[in-house]
C-alpha cells in the first residue's frame, strides 16, 4: 500500500511540476522566419514547438504548441504573411496549413490535405501555394482555404517557394531531375531555370523585384545569390552563419533563421550580417550528451 501511495505522490509531484514549468524564454530550434510590412517578425520553432514574435528586438512566445503529436503546430515548419497581413503556418504533425485569427488562434485551411508543408507563398489576391515535400506536389488554394486544394505542379522534393510580380511561382528543389530551381507559370507550365544542382542542401528561396534570387544552403553554411541569367554564387558563407535554413524579405534586407546556433540574422545588401534575435547555444559539454538533431 505504501508503495502505491508513493507512486501516486510522485505522479502528483510530476503533474504539479509540469503545470508550474516556466514559460519558454529562449529559442529552441528556430526553423523558419517571416516578417510583416511594419517589421514584426515571426519565427517558427520546431522544438518549442510553436511560434515566436520578435518586435523591437524583443522575442516573446506568440503561440505555444503542444508536445502531443497530431496537435496544431506540434511540428511547425514554415510561415508566411497573407494578403491581409495575417500569419500562416504549415504544420506536418497535422498535415495542415493554419491561419491565425484576431485572437491569435490557428484556424485550419484544409482538412489535413497537405503531407509535409515545407514552404508557403501568397499571391496578391490571397491565393496560397504550398510546397509538399512528402507528396512532391505544389498545392494551390484560395485565400479562404479548401478542403481539397488543387494540384498545381508535380516537382520532386520541393522545399522553397517564391512568387514574382507576374504571378510566376519559383520552386526550389533539393533533387529534381529537372534542376534545383524551376519556374511555374500561372497556367501550371513548368520551365527549368537552373537545370543542374549547384546547391548542397537548399532550404528556402526569395526572389527580389529585380529578378535576383537568394537561397539558403544548410550544408554549405551559405546564402547563395542567383542572377537573372541563372548564374549562382555564394553571397555570404561561413561564420557567423552555421546552418542557415529559414529565409524571408524584410524591407531591403533578408532575414535568416539558423537553427543550430538558435539565431535570426538580418542580411543587408552590402553583405553585412547582424543578429536580430538569438538564444545561448547549449555548451559543448552538455551538447555531447544530447543526440544530434536531424536536418529539417
Amino acid at each position: 500500500m505504501r508503495f502505491f501511495f508513493c507512486l501516486i505522490l510522485a505522479a502528483s509531484s510530476v503533474s504539479v511540476a509540469q503545470e508550474a514549468a516556466p514559460a519558454a524564454t529562449e529559442f529552441n530550434y528556430p526553423l523558419a522566419v517571416t516578417a510583416t510590412a511594419d517589421g514584426i517578425v515571426y519565427v517558427a520553432d520546431r522544438n518549442l514547438p510553436g511560434i515566436w514574435k520578435v518586435e523591437n528586438g524583443q522575442k516573446s512566445v506568440f503561440f505555444q504548441g503542444s508536445k502531443k503529436f497530431r496537435t496544431p503546430l506540434n511540428a511547425v515548419r514554415c510561415l508566411a504573411i497573407d494578403h491581409q497581413g495575417k500569419l500562416l503556418a504549415g504544420d506536418s504533425s497535422t498535415r495542415e496549413v493554419f491561419r491565425f485569427d484576431d485572437a491569435g488562434q490557428p484556424q485550419p485551411l484544409t482538412k489535413g490535405w497537405i503531407g509535409i508543408p515545407m514552404s508557403l507563398a501568397v499571391a496578391p489576391d490571397g491565393t496560397i501555394y504550398t510546397a509538399d515535400l512528402e507528396l512532391h506536389r505544389i498545392w494551390k488554394m484560395p485565400a479562404e482555404g479548401a478542403a481539397m486544394p488543387t494540384e498545381f505542379a508535380v516537382i520532386n522534393s520541393p522545399r522553397g517557394l517564391t512568387l514574382d510580380t507576374e504571378g510566376n511561382l519559383w520552386v526550389l528543389s533539393t533533387s529534381s531531375k529537372d534542376g534545383q530551381i524551376q519556374k511555374v507559370a500561372p497556367d501550371g507550365k513548368i520551365e527549368p531555370f537552373i537545370k543542374d544542382h549547384p546547391f548542397n542542401l537548399p532550404h528556402n528561396i526569395v526572389r527580389l523585384d529585380d529578378g535576383t534570387m537568394f537561397v539558403t544552403d544548410n550544408y554549405e553554411h551559405a546564402v547563395w545569390k542567383i542572377t537573372t541569367d541563372g548564374k549562382s554564387e555564394k553571397f555570404v558563407s561561413g561564420a557567423p552563419l552555421d546552418r542557415p535554413v529559414g529565409l524571408c524579405r524584410s524591407g531591403a534586407n533578408l532575414l535568416i533563421a539558423d537553427p543550430h546556433i538558435r539565431t535570426i540574422f538580418s542580411l543587408a545588401p552590402d553583405k553585412t550580417l547582424t543578429i536580430l534575435a538569438s538564444s545561448p547555444v547549449t555548451p559543448p559539454a552538455a551538447a555531447a550528451a544530447v543526440p544530434p538533431k536531424t536536418n529539417p
